[in-house]
C-alpha cells in the first residue's frame, strides 16, 4: 500500500492545511512540509528495501505494485506500479515539492491554505501520473493535474495571470482530449482483437493494429505529451505560464508538469506503438533540434528575467526528445539524467528569479545590474545554476547533455551538429542573464537583503544535488538501465507483433543499440 499512501498522503495534507489555516496562515506551511516529508521518508524505505542492484535485478520489472479491481465491467483497475524510472520520478516531485513550499513561505499572504491545498493537490496528481499502469487511471491523474495548476497561476499568479492560465488551461485540455480518445481508440482496437476489453498497460502491449491504426492512435498520445514537454510548435503556453506563476506554481511546471510529458513518450508513445513511433522518429528528432536551437534563441531575446529561464526549458527539454527518439541505452540514459538535472537546476533558477522580484518587484534586467555587490550569496547562487544551465562539466545537465548526444549522432549525425550548436546558444543566454542581472553598475542604486538561512539551506540542498549528479551520476543511471531496457525489449515484442507483413524486417534494437541507424526502411 506505500504507493497509495504516496497519493493519499498529499490529498489529505493539502485538506488538513486548507482547513487549518482559518486559525493559523502558519499551520498551513507546516502541515505541506510535513506531508511532503513523509513522502519523502516514504521513498527512502522504497531505496532502502527495494533499489539496489539486487532489488532491481531480482523483482522483475517492478519494484512494487498494487492491482485492485475499480470498474471491472468496464476492464478499469487500481493499478499502480513503480519501477527505477518512476521512483526518480516521483522522488524528483517529493524534493521539488519541498523546496516549492519552503520557497513560498513568505511570498504568499492570501488565502494561504487554499494556496497549500492546490499545491499538494497539484503534486498528488503529478505522482498519480508517474505510477498509474491502468490507461483510465492515468487519464484520471492526467487531468487532476489540470485545475489546481490553473488555480496556482490565476489566483496567485502575477500581472497577467488570467490571461496565461485560461491559455495554459486549453492548451492541456484540448491535448487531454486527443489523448482521451486515443486512449479509447485503443481500448475498442484490443477489444476486438483479442475479445477482452481492458485499460491494463501490460495487457495492451502488443496490440494488433493496422500501421495506419497505430499511427492515428500514437499521434493522440504524442501530441498530448508534446504540449507538456513541449514541443515547439506547441510550446506558447508555456512562457506565459512560467513567468505569471508564482514561484512555486514555476517550480513545479518547469520541474515536474514538463517530466510528465518526456515520462508519457517513454512509457507510452513508443512501447504502445512502436512500428508508428519509429516511422516518426525523424520528424521527431528534427522537431527536438528546432526546440533546442529555438528555444535558445529567444532566450537571448529576452528582457523578462522569467521569461527568459521558462524559454531555457523549452531547449533544455529538446534534448530529452532527441534522446528518447534516438531509443538506444546512452540517448535514453541521457534522456532520464536531462529530466532529473533540469528540474533541479531551472527550479533553482526559477526560486531565484522569485526571491528576486520579492525584492525589487521587477523582473525587468534593463532595471537590474549591479547586483553582486549587494546579494553576494545570491550573485553566487545564481551564476552555479547558469553554469548548470549552459551543460557545465561537473554538473549535472552536462551529463544529460553529452549522454543524449553521444545516443544520437550514430543515429543522424547532422541532427545531433545541429543539436551541439545549442549547447554554445546555451552559454551566450546563461552568461548573458548573470551580466545584466548582477554585473555592471548598480545603476538603480539597489540596496537589498541577501538569501536569508531558510533560502540558503533550500539551495544548498539543490546544489548538492547537482554537483552531485555531475560528479555521481552513476546511482541514478543504475537505478533507470533496468526500466529502460525492459521498456527497449517491450518495443522489440510489440514491434514484432505489430509488424504488417511476417517478412517485414524487425529493426528496433536490443538495449544498447542504435534504434534507427539499422536496417532500411519499415
Amino acid at each position: 500500500m506505500i504507493l497509495t499512501w504516496l497519493i493519499i498522503v498529499p490529498l489529505a495534507g493539502g485538506l488538513l492545511a486548507w482547513f487549518l489555516a482559518r486559525w493559523n496562515a502558519r499551520w498551513s506551511r507546516w502541515i505541506s512540509l510535513i506531508a511532503l516529508a513523509i513522502n519523502l521518508v516514504l521513498m527512502g524505505i522504497l531505496w532502502a528495501q527495494r533499489v539496489g542492484e539486487v532489488g532491481l535485478t531480482t523483482r522483475g520489472p517492478w519494484l512494487v505494485e498494487l492491482d485492485l479491481p475499480w470498474i471491472p465491467e468496464l476492464g478499469i483497475s487500481f493499478h499502480l506500479a513503480m519501477d527505477g524510472l518512476s521512483f526518480l520520478l516521483v522522488a524528483l516531485t517529493e524534493l521539488l515539492g519541498l523546496m516549492a513550499v519552503a520557497a513560498s513561505w513568505t511570498e504568499i499572504e492570501e488565502r494561504v491554505g487554499f494556496f497549500h491545498f492546490n499545491l499538494l493537490w497539484v503534486l498528488a496528481g503529478i505522482t498519480g501520473v508517474f505510477l498509474a499502469l491502468d490507461l483510465f487511471l492515468f487519464y484520471f491523474f492526467w487531468e487532476m493535474m489540470l485545475v489546481p495548476m490553473y488555480l496556482l497561476i490565476a489566483l496567485w499568479g502575477h500581472e497577467r495571470r488570467v490571461y496565461a492560465a485560461i491559455k495554459f488551461f486549453i492548451f492541456t485540455q484540448a491535448s487531454g482530449l486527443l489523448m482521451l480518445v486515443a486512449i479509447l481508440g485503443l481500448y475498442f482496437v484490443h477489444g476486438r482483437a483479442t475479445g477482452v476489453y481492458t485499460f491494463d498497460y501490460s495487457q495492451l502491449l502488443g496490440t494488433s493494429m493496422t500501421a495506419s491504426t497505430a499511427m492515428w492512435l500514437m499521434l493522440g498520445f504524442l501530441i498530448a505529451f508534446a504540449v507538456k514537454l513541449p514541443v515547439v510548435p506547441v510550446h506558447t503556453w508555456l512562457p506565459d505560464a512560467h513567468t505569471e506563476a508564482p514561484t512555486a506554481g514555476s517550480v513545479v511546471l518547469a520541474g515536474l508538469l514538463l517530466k510528465t510529458g518526456a515520462y508519457g513518450l517513454l512509457r507510452f508513445v513508443v512501447p504502445l506503438f512502436p512500428q508508428a513511433a519509429f516511422t516518426f522518429a525523424p520528424v521527431a528528432m528534427v522537431l527536438a533540434v528546432v526546440g533546442i536551437l529555438y528555444g535558445a534563441i529567444l532566450a537571448f531575446a529576452q528582457t523578462d528575467l522569467k521569461r527568459l529561464v521558462a524559454y531555457t526549458s523549452v531547449s533544455h527539454m529538446g534534448f530529452v526528445l532527441l534522446g528518447i527518439f534516438a531509443w538506444n541505452e546512452p540517448a535514453l540514459q541521457g534522456a532520464v539524467m536531462q529530466i532529473i538535472a533540469h528540474g533541479v537546476s531551472t527550479g533553482a533558477l526559477f526560486i531565484l528569479v522569485g526571491a528576486l522580484q520579492e525584492r525589487t518587484h521587477t523582473r525587468d534586467m534593463g532595471r537590474l545590474g549591479g547586483l553582486w555587490s549587494t546579494v553576494p550569496r545570491m550573485g553566487g547562487v545564481g551564476l552555479l545554476f547558469a553554469l548548470a544551465s549552459l551543460g557545465l562539466p561537473g554538473l549535472g545537465n552536462f551529463v544529460g547533455e553529452f549522454l543524449v548526444l553521444l545516443g544520437a549522432y550514430p543515429v543522424s549525425a547532422p541532427l545531433t551538429a545541429l543539436a551541439t550548436v545549442g549547447l554554445i546558444a546555451a552559454t551566450v543566454y546563461s552568461l548573458w542573464m548573470i551580466q545584466l542581472a548582477f554585473h555592471g553598475p548598480n545603476v538603480a542604486g539597489w540596496k537589498l537583503p541577501d538569501l536569508g538561512s531558510r533560502e540558503m539551506a533550500v539551495m544548498a540542498v539543490m546544489i548538492a544535488i547537482i554537483v552531485w549528479l555531475g560528479f555521481y551520476p552513476q546511482p541514478v543511471l543504475n537505478t533507470a538501465k533496468p526500466a529502460l531496457d525492459q521498456l527497449q525489449r517491450s518495443s522489440v515484442v510489440t514491434r514484432q507483433a505489430t509488424l504488417p507483413t511476417p517478412n517485414a524486417q524487425v529493426i528496433w534494437p536490443e538495449p544498447g543499440h542504435s534504434a534507427l541507424s539499422h536496417g532500411s526502411n519499415p
